[in-house]
């Protein structure tokens, strides 16, 4: 038999693949199923970015807090120095560690604290609504939700005004978090949800976006100007921390800001949607994202569908969508790169007057570490930026039974050691800091269009010629309409004095009618030239070059038997000869 399983019958060897067949028969069933599961928990566990292993070799330490800071940061010794939670260890919950099932907890459950917000409307100057919903310490403390006259004008308690992430409204788990552990511990909290968003129509047609500071800007003049002894501090999240820091670096020393915190900052949103839409497990996010943002817009369906193509919107798969089909129509941007790099709030890090600390976890799967502007906060010493290795986004749970968000405890103890201290922010009436230039497409809405149909941005220089010929015109066109000069008899010129009194800016000057005659024939001339010269600032010189170049072999040719023959009559023959 052991032959005949071997070799064929008439001794030929068989075919090694039935053989192989016949060997795997053999091996039960169950095996194969543990390899499977095997291989399908290796594959998760890659894929989902689980760091449990990492965690139980390390002994469950956890992984140091990074803070990255100017080695001349007076933020950092009087007060970032004391926070203790920044100077230790953060360790996720077990059973959550992996960035993805963190942060798909935290939208799905979260386990929120239940309490309930009093809210205010508050109309804009455009027509617009926001919804401020309040959460007072009393509330916290007593149990019973207090009317809106419960602030005093002279109460000195401090102010945290929150700024919501994308599609997030106060009712989201993570701003509950951090509502009731903030009034917890005494102070009051205010949370300015988005045009749109917390159950208040949209009632104007401007909409918010991830650079639009004009609300927070306007809840800030009226909080402080409601409560002015109380100290004003800031927390953003996600988009809503790009917000924040846009509108801390637009405003710079003038604004009455004691302290904030940016927590899960996208900050270069051009990186962000190159990152979301690399791996596979990113674009789950950015689909459910559009998601989202579809959502949005269903609820305020009129409006939308009055200002864009609605269409366009319901077949949006895609943020980028989106922000294509929407978000940059409304916003009058003229691309959504366009949009995505003048809103980001990377450029403007570098004019924050404000204590600032910064929270990212380094794993977080929707704003990429990649668009940390790390050197930047190096740079300003109001800057503090705190990284931990893991994290997920918006979630950084703790404990065994993750009932509480690390990054919500490490916001309020930093808020605390400055309020103690006297690094808070005081309001200067200063000018407000030069905002950095984009590139030339960002310059918008100046465009150049060419006589084939192309449309192309202006960049400054060019705006800047185009400026000064503009200019020049107005006066060559003013030097041709100063009215016929009226002489007395004695031939002496007199203006008229209703031209000096309508052109208010223009001076006429006195000239006698030769120079009129002679200006006629020069003005077209030197116009002509004025605008040669301007048009590029090298290109008279360029052209001066180019002529002497190109006519110097004929010249010198010239020149060569001019003063030869002039030698040779007057030199003596001989000598010439020589």
């Amino acid at each position: 038999m052991v032959f005949t399983d071997y070799f064929g019958l008439d001794g030929s060897p068989a075919n090694a693949y039935l053989l192989l067949l016949k060997a795997l028969s053999l091996i039960p069933y169950w095996h194969y199923l543990i390899c499977a599961a095997v291989v399908l928990i290796v594959f998760l566990y890659n894929f989902l970015e689980f760091h449990f292993l990492e965690d139980f070799f390390s002994g469950f330490r956890g992984s140091p807090v990074e803070l990255t800071y100017n080695s001349c940061s007076q933020l950092y010794e009087g007060v970032v120095s004391k926070c203790r939670l920044l100077h230790g260890r953060y360790l996720a919950t077990p059973w959550l560690s992996s960035p993805h099932i963190q942060t798909c907890f935290l939208n799905f459950f979260g386990r929120p604290p239940v309490f309930n917000y009093t809210r205010r409307l508050f109309g804009t100057s455009d027509g617009g609504t926001l919804a401020l919903d309040w959460l007072l310490s009393s509330d916290v403390l007593d149990g019973a939700p207090h009317t809106d006259n419960a602030i005093p004008k002279d109460d000195s308690t401090p102010l945290v005004v929150v700024i919501p992430g994308l599609t997030s409204d106060s009712s989201s788990a993570y701003l509950k978090h951090l509502a009731f552990y903030t009034a917890k511990h005494g102070w009051n909290v205010v949370i300015c949800n988005h045009r749109g968003l917390g159950g208040v129509a949209i009632t104007s047609d401007c909409f918010y976006n991830a650079g639009w500071t004009e609300d927070v800007r306007v809840m800030i003049h009226y909080l402080h100007q409601e409560y002015p002894k109380a100290p004003l501090f800031l927390v953003g999240t996600s988009i809503g921390a790009n917000i924040l820091l846009k509108y801390l670096g637009e405003e710079g020393e003038n604004i009455p800001v004691a302290g904030a915190v940016a927590v899960c900052c996208p900050y270069d949103l051009l990186i962000g949607d190159r990152f979301i839409n690399r791996r596979l497990v990113q674009k789950f996010y950015d689909r459910a994202l559009a998601i989202g943002l579809q959502g949005y817009a269903q609820l305020h369906q009129p409006r939308f569908s009055r200002l864009i193509n609605w269409e366009a919107i319901e077949k949006s798969r895609s943020i980028r969508d989106f922000d294509n089909h929407a978000t940059r129509i409304i916003g009058k941007y003229e691309t959504v790169d366009t949009y995505y790099r003048r809103c980001s709030s990377a450029i403007y890090l570098e004019s924050v007057s404000v204590p600032l600390l910064c929270i990212n976890a380094l794993d977080d799967p929707v704003c990429t570490r990649e668009g940390i502007p790390w050197d930047e906060c190096r740079a300003n010493e109001n800057v503090v930026l705190a990284t931990v290795k893991h994290g997920g986004h918006l979630a950084f749970f703790e404990g065994i039974t993750g009932s509480g968000l690390w990054w919500v405890r490490a916001a309020s103890e930093f808020l605390s050691e400055l309020h103690s201290s006297e690094y808070m922010h005081v309001q200067k009436k200063v000018c407000k800091p030069h905002t950095p230039l984009d590139s030339s497409i960002d310059q918008g809405p100046f465009v150049n269009v060419a006589e084939d149909g192309l449309v192309a941005a202006l960049n400054d220089e060019q705006m800047e010629n185009k400026q000064e010929l503009q200019v020049l015109e107005m006066q060559d066109n003013h030097h041709e309409s100063i009215p016929q000069e009226k002489t007395n008899e004695e031939d002496e010129p007199v203006t008229d004095t209703n031209s000096d009194k309508s052109s208010g800016v223009l001076e006429t000057t006195t000239t006698t009618h030769e120079a009129s005659a002679l200006d006629v024939v020069i003005s077209p001339i030197r116009k002509y030239i004025g605008q040669l010269s301007r048009q590029n600032r090298w290109s008279t010189w360029l052209l001066i070059y180019i002529a002497i170049a190109t006519s110097w072999p004929l010249v010198g040719s010239m020149l060569r038997l001019v003063f030869r023959k002039k030698l040779r009559n007057a030199m003596p023959g001989g000598l010439l000869k020589r």
